[in-house]
């Protein structure tokens, strides 16, 4: 991550905030005015940065391709990077959130929230990497929303239904490239090795006390998840409304590994960077399907539908119903869609 900072800064994309900022709504309204790169210095005492992946130019620049080529380039991966062993997690000390800038986002949040930290998780054999937003219980617990029926959750049920815990690590401050291959919905344990293609071809990890293995990261929270679970919630979700709250499960951490001066990365809840990183996965999703039945061009999921739920696909029309099957198409791909637009290669609406 810090390389990638530096790259940013290089360009004019990073601004510093000198002064002291507070993580209580503060830090979060500033990210809220500005797609460029925040760098605290000063997060309550500590490092910290926001809008990491603030915009389009910003994934681009981190994958190395002109932005006008990111969908097609994403849609070409093939999940076949090289995870490299690089050994065991050393430095560990017992767990203290206390000691991390955890952020507070909006007056009607329960409490404070992780909100960019990566839950690799492994049982029987099988790995996941996703993002959870987890709120602050005490100095050693979260409580992780789990959505039901996805990776995380149903590596847990397997784990309980064992009469076992599920061994988790959390990161937080990863190459933002790591970050998005955490939000994208890949083949069943394959988060690592497309987090290892997007970043060239390969990625070294780290094996943590209880067995999984993380990459790179400014913090490390290594624990588990039981059967104990709290309210979470209200907390502002991708269309900037409240979520209900939910009984979830609970996350103890037990060991922490912290950089020297480490930076803590915090996400804006429905800000740009939370709907680039919900939407711009599903875009190379849907370009493929779309290429099945016609001629794909490109795909861009809009602000104005949150970055989630509206779609604009541009194709070269070959036939009569093209327009047509390619919004059959683009809904079968991405099932929370609720509006997709089709134009043609002049950027011209296409009736279906």
């Amino acid at each position: 991550m810090r390389d990638f900072i530096a790259m940013m800064r290089n360009q004019g994309r990073v601004e510093d905030i000198e002064s002291p900022c507070s993580t209580v709504y503060e830090a979060p309204r500033m990210s809220s005015r500005t797609d460029k790169i925040l760098f605290f210095h000063d997060l309550d005492g500590h490092r910290g940065v926001m809008n990491l992946l603030g915009d389009r130019r910003s994934l681009a620049a981190a994958l190395g391709v002109e932005e006008r080529d990111l969908v097609r380039h994403l849609a070409a991966a093939t999940y076949s990077g090289r995870v490299v062993d690089a050994g065991r997690l050393q430095g560990g000390v017992p767990a203290d959130l206390s000691r991390l800038p955890i952020m507070k986002h909006f007056p009607g949040d329960a409490g404070r929230y992780f909100t960019s930290g990566i839950v690799f998780s492994r049982y029987g054999g099988v790995e996941n990497a996703s993002i959870h937003r987890m709120m602050v219980l005490d100095d050693h617990r979260v409580v992780a929303r789990l959505v039901e029926g996805r990776h995380t959750h149903t590596l847990l049920k397997a784990a309980l239904a064992r009469g076992e815990k599920l061994p988790i690590a959390v990161t937080v401050g990863t190459h933002p490239l790591v970050t998005f291959a955490a939000c994208t919905r890949v083949p069943e344990g394959k988060e690592l090795a497309y987090a290892a293609e997007l970043m060239g071809g390969e990625l070294p990890v780290r094996v943590c006390e209880n067995g999984v293995r993380v990459p790179d990261a400014e913090i490390v929270l290594e624990g588990y998840i039981g059967a104990e679970k709290a309210a979470e919630g209200p907390f502002v979700d991708i269309t900037g409304t409240y979520d209900p709250v939910r009984q979830q499960p609970v996350i103890e951490f037990t060991r922490m590994y912290c950089k020297e001066d480490p930076i803590f990365h915090g996400i804006l809840p429905a800000g740009d960077e939370h709907k680039l990183l919900m939407g711009a996965p599903y875009e190379p999703r849907i370009y493929r399907s779309v290429g099945e039945v016609t001629t794909v061009k490109d795909v861009l999921l809009t602000k104005g539908g949150a970055g989630y739920l509206h779609a604009v696909v541009q194709i070269r029309k070959n036939t009569e119903g093209d327009a047509k099957n390619a919004i059959m198409a683009a809904f079968a791909a991405h099932t929370s869609l609720k509006h997709v637009v089709v134009v043609d290669e002049e950027g011209a609406g296409l009736v279906a």
